[in-house]
């Protein structure tokens, strides 16, 4: 069950059943079925408090992903600001709604194992972002 919910900032405009569909579809492309990923949408300050208090990180992100899988089980809590969100948006010279769905399946595919940190993975995590993108209705 994916559920989404807000803290301190009003739900972004995404039809859930749509995306919902979307992020299941994504994983299993990957071997994986998906079990309670819980989306928190929330504000720099609250995304900053949450990196502070867990991963001991005293910077602003767009994405905090909290792995709770088992198996081929994915399970997490996402932590996403929209406000990074949007900042990244302008920056890069993308629709908002392009950002936020690149962010929404960012997570999902740190669940999927890909990481983004090491040597040649930001491309891989890039490379996968954008076949994901490609499949949501209105997006890609």
């Amino acid at each position: 069950m994916i559920t989404y919910q807000t803290e301190g900032v009003e739900m972004p405009a995404i039809g859930k059943r749509e995306t919902t569909a979307w992020i299941k579809a994504v994983a299993e492309s990957y071997g994986k079925r998906v079990g309670e990923i819980a989306y928190i949408f929330c504000s720099d300050e609250k995304i900053l408090e949450v990196n502070r208090q867990y991963l001991q990180h005293d910077y602003y992100t767009d994405i905090i992903t909290f792995d709770y899988c088992e198996g081929n089980r994915l399970s997490g809590d996402l932590f996403i600001s929209l406000d990074t969100v949007r900042t990244n948006a302008e920056q890069f010279g993308t629709a908002y709604d392009t950002e936020l769905h690149r962010v929404i399946i960012h997570g999902i595919l740190h669940l999927c194992g890909i990481n983004d940190k090491g040597l040649g993975e930001r491309e891989i995590m890039e490379a996968a972002e954008n076949k994901a993108l490609a499949l949501l209705p209105g997006i890609g």
